[in-house]
């Protein structure tokens, strides 16, 4: 039976900086790296929330990103 080990966790913000020609949102993305892979959903929040309140962009969305090693 094979196993996954959690090995890396990335946090993903979107922020929407306009509009293009056609009138839809424009974003620019953030990737945070090294982020502890034991970070709860509240915290990740929590952190991402404070890093948007320090961007002149509002924060349109978060993601977090896990990577895993399979082992057979």
């Amino acid at each position: 039976m094979a196993t996954a080990t959690l090995t890396e966790t990335r946090l993903r913000l979107a922020f929407e900086v306009g509009m293009n020609e056609k009138g839809e949102p424009v974003y620019k993305t953030k990737t945070l790296n090294n982020i502890n892979p034991a970070a709860t959903t509240d915290q990740l929040l929590q952190a991402a929330q404070a890093l948007g309140i320090l961007c002149s962009d509002p924060l349109s969305s978060i993601k977090r990103a896990d990577s895993s090693d399979i082992i057979a």
